[in-house]
């Protein structure tokens, strides 16, 4: 760990809200502790916000817009968006250990998504000035018919605990380059990079209540947001439970929402893939983040003819995965998140031996007893009628299975609720297009891990969301998009009661 995550680590004291260009505690006092996934020990405390506090963030948030952000300059406002962004690479040696001090996640993964959530700031900075364009409709001499978009208002977007500071900054580009402003809600188990976004954010100096942060509970906190009849814009990543709870509590107030919900990926590998390739990409879509990531490939149907020899490999892989301290450079897969969290991982792997799939799983070093560790797992003779092949476990565990043609394992893919992701592996490229595109899924990747081009749309199909963020896609939701008539001429009108 560099000196600088050093220093911010050691300096880390109770979180406040950023409110109004300022933090300040919750207008109750309280607040609630933050614990480490490593040792379940306190890390610092947080304050708890209120419907108060998301009131009071959501009357500054929309005085700005109405003000000082909602008339200022486009180029004056995309100038503050390239600012955060240089601002986030001044500081990801501080960033990075914080995200993993505080979520678990390995370090050498956490450099990389804080490089990325630098990027999503200039990428939505260039697609608002190249992309955020009108239509012209001419009807011969008679009219001019155009198109403009324009930004809604408040956006309230709340964001996960997994890879947060990424998932927070692919929220709050799009939203603040086109205009709107913002009241965050964080997820409560992982405040640490929200805060120190608010800190970055805050030297940019941005008009007061432009940007606003409140920490708290999803059932206070969360449900004053979404209730709250001045934010009309509803951004939720999180689980599928979750969004459709939130979408009927904010269903009488006509919310606008952009939902990312859970998964349960299907990886297709067929007998002609390039084995190799297939088993690094089917391995790290699965177990990096610590498996708990929406697109992990957590369901593997691999053609028989190569199975023995294919999940022999990856039982290799398993043993070799190095477990450990998340802020050890070495450290491939830490603990999940919060002990609650573990435990219902762990509930479903008893479920799994119930159901009568056989746990493979690799080695957790003794003296990390004290955190939140599920080794790496295979859950092998699994079939599709098992809970742990249908439902979002979210950790470090896959469910291993086999198919004979390509009718089959279409069905499979396609027999459950979810259709986030999917991955197909084959040289025919033939059958890659034909499968891809008879798999239900919002994003397949074939003959690839997931790589993301911020260009395309991203989210699912099924239960696993609605709406897509990514690209100019994200005007859809973050922007109003109104058509002007003008008339060039006198055309007719018909004249009743003259």
């Amino acid at each position: 760990m560099s000196e600088a995550g050093k220093k911010t680590i050691e300096a880390i004291t109770t979180i406040q809200q950023y409110i109004n260009g300022g933090f300040v505690p919750s207008s109750t006092n309280e607040t609630f502790e933050n614990l480490s996934p490593y040792t379940n020990e306190p890390i610092n405390q947080v304050a708890s916000g209120s419907s108060d506090d998301i009131h009071q963030a959501v009357q500054a948030a929309k005085k700005a817009f109405k003000g000082e952000w909602g008339q200022m300059k486009l180029k004056e406002r995309l100038g503050y968006i390239y600012k955060i962004a240089d601002l986030i690479d001044e500081h990801i040696e501080e960033i990075a250990p914080l995200e993993s001090y505080d979520t678990g996640l390995p370090i050498q993964q956490t450099k990389k998504m804080v490089a990325r959530s630098a990027q999503n700031f200039r990428f939505y900075a260039e697609m608002v000035s190249t992309r955020l364009v009108g239509d012209v409709y001419p009807v011969d001499d008679e009219f001019l018919n155009y198109t403009i978009q324009k930004p809604v208002g408040v956006a309230g977007l709340i964001t996960p605990w997994n890879a947060p500071f990424m998932l927070e900054t692919w929220k709050i580009a799009p939203a603040l380059a086109t205009g709107n402003t913002v009241v965050l809600k964080p997820a409560e188990w992982s405040p640490l990079t929200a805060n120190r976004l608010a800190e970055i954010i805050d030297k940019a100096d941005l008009p007061d209540g432009v940007f606003n942060v409140v920490h708290g509970y999803g059932e206070t906190a969360g449900a004053a947001l979404v209730s709250h009849p001045d934010a009309p814009l509803i951004s939720f990543t999180g689980e599928t439970t979750t969004g459709s709870e939130i979408m009927k509590n904010g269903a009488d107030a006509l919310k606008r929402f952009s939902m990312e919900l859970g998964g349960k990926s299907p990886i297709i590998v067929f007998d002609d893939a390039d084995i190799d390739r297939a088993l690094d990409a089917c391995t790290w879509g699965i177990f990096s983040f610590n498996g708990e990531r929406c697109t992990a490939n957590s369901r593997l149907y691999v053609q028989e003819s190569i199975a023995e020899e294919f999940v022999k490999r990856l039982q290799e892989r398993v043993d070799n995965i190095k477990v450990g301290d998340p802020m050890d450079d070495k450290t491939e897969v830490g603990p999940l998140i919060h002990r609650n969290h573990c435990e219902n991982v762990r509930g479903y792997l008893e479920i799994a031996k119930e159901e009568g799939a056989d746990i493979y799983s690799g080695n957790i070093p003794s003296d990390l007893s004290r955190g939140n560790y599920i080794a790496p797992t295979l859950l092998l003779n699994a079939n599709n009628e098992m809970r742990c092949v249908q439902e979002e476990i979210f950790g470090p565990v896959i469910a291993v299975m086999t198919f004979e043609s390509e009718e089959e394992v279409v069905e499979k893919a396609n027999d459950v609720r979810y259709g986030l992701a999917g991955y197909v592996w084959t040289k025919d490229i033939q059958r890659g297009h034909r499968v891809s595109q008879a798999i239900d899924s919002g994003m397949l990747w074939v003959n690839a891990q997931n790589v993301r081009d911020l260009r395309t749309p991203f989210g699912g199909a099924k239960h696993s969301g609605i709406g897509r963020e990514g690209g100019y896609y994200a005007f859809e939701f973050y922007t109003e998009q109104q058509v002007i008539h003008v008339a060039l001429g006198d055309h007719h009108i018909p004249q009743f009661g003259k």
